[in-house]
């Protein structure tokens, strides 16, 4: 999941795009998870029990660095990491929910013998697995949370229509949510932290299936993006950073309700999400690999860099798909010491 993925020229060739889908469909048969016989739901390290301390936030996560955070009591620590961990899995879960729709949207558009189609078919049934898994864990968590906000609950039905008349919006939207996610998702997996094993379990999983996911978003917008001609790769230059940013704050940055109920400081959001130096670095960390994609599709110019600096998401690029942004977590730390 670490290697580095092939440079294409700004028409890439059919062919090679078609073989790239049958691999990835392959790869869909031949190693797919199962929510329900993949993961052991009754094993007794993933019952969820009262004041289990493996809910307390670990250091990858802003807020469980952060010295508000630090100075709760043992038991208020684990109650606003158990929401806070079954609430990104919510998130997760609608945020899939919005991709099935956007998928079959598309696909129900596609001719006979299109290689789209199937892969991206494939990709929806995964998808369905996962939300399966993301309820699964939030109904054993024990926590009633709501995943988005309310405006977004009630617009995220309409979100997928988008994917047949602006594909290569939709796709660009498809990596804004995927992208935090399995940044945040693989920063757990390589800590060290004792978190909870369940939230483990379900991210193996996802972190595993998802890099199909995310290599295929890239590969669809290196294949459709050129043919938006010069005008509509300039807008699409535009799109890309404002839809990874209003994208990632749905994702990262926790409903009002989260804040409301552990009575968080209006200064401590701010400082979390994302007006620190530290938390600003892992904002932009984030985006490394979209970055590099942007550079590849020649989608970075002068107006488009402005904006990505402006919206707090510029930086350096990957040098690697999912190159390992290890500063980012420890700066916020010592920062907050």
């Amino acid at each position: 999941m670490t290697t580095t993925e092939p440079r294409f020229s700004d028409a890439p060739d059919d062919e090679t795009y078609e073989d790239m889908l049958n691999r990835l469909s392959d790869a869909s048969v031949h190693r797919s998870f199962s929510p329900y016989t993949d993961i052991d739901w009754e094993a007794p390290e993933f019952q969820v029990v009262d004041n289990d301390p493996r809910w307390i936030l670990p250091e990858v996560e802003l807020l469980g660095t952060h010295s508000w955070y630090l100075a709760r009591t043992r038991e208020q620590q684990i109650a606003i990491g158990q929401y806070r961990q079954a609430n990104i899995a919510k998130v997760g879960l609608q945020f899939e929910q919005v991709l099935i729709r956007g998928f079959m949207q598309y696909v129900s558009m596609l001719p006979n013998r299109s290689a789209e189609f199937r892969y991206a078919t494939h990709e929806v049934i995964e998808e369905c697995n996962h939300t399966l898994m993301f309820q699964e864990l939030v109904n054993r968590s024990g926590v009633d949370v709501p995943g988005f906000g309310p405006v977004l609950r009630r617009v995220m039905p309409f979100l997928g229509l988008a994917a047949w008349p602006f594909p290569s919006i939709f796709f660009m939207g498809v990596l804004a949510g995927e992208e935090p996610i399995d940044h945040i998702q693989k920063s757990y997996l390589r800590s060290e932290s004792n978190y909870h094993p369940i939230i483990r379990g379900v991210m193996r999983i996802h972190v595993a299936e998802e890099a199909r996911h995310i290599s295929f978003a890239n590969e669809f917008l290196r294949q459709h993006v050129h043919q938006n001609g010069p005008v509509g790769k300039f807008l699409l230059s535009l799109a890309f950073p404002v839809i990874m940013r209003v994208l990632c704050d749905v994702i990262a940055v926790p409903p009002k309700s989260f804040f409301e109920t552990f009575e968080i400081p209006k200064s401590v959001k701010k400082e979390l999400f994302w007006e620190s130096p530290a938390s600003r670095k892992a904002l932009s960390g984030y985006f490394g690999d979209v970055r590099l994609l942007a550079d590849e599709l020649g989608l970075m110019n002068r107006v488009s860099r402005v904006l990505w600096k402006a919206l707090k998401i510029d930086g350096k690029s990957s040098r690697f798909r999912s190159e390992p942004d290890r500063a980012s977590a420890a700066d916020f730390d010592n920062a907050h010491a």
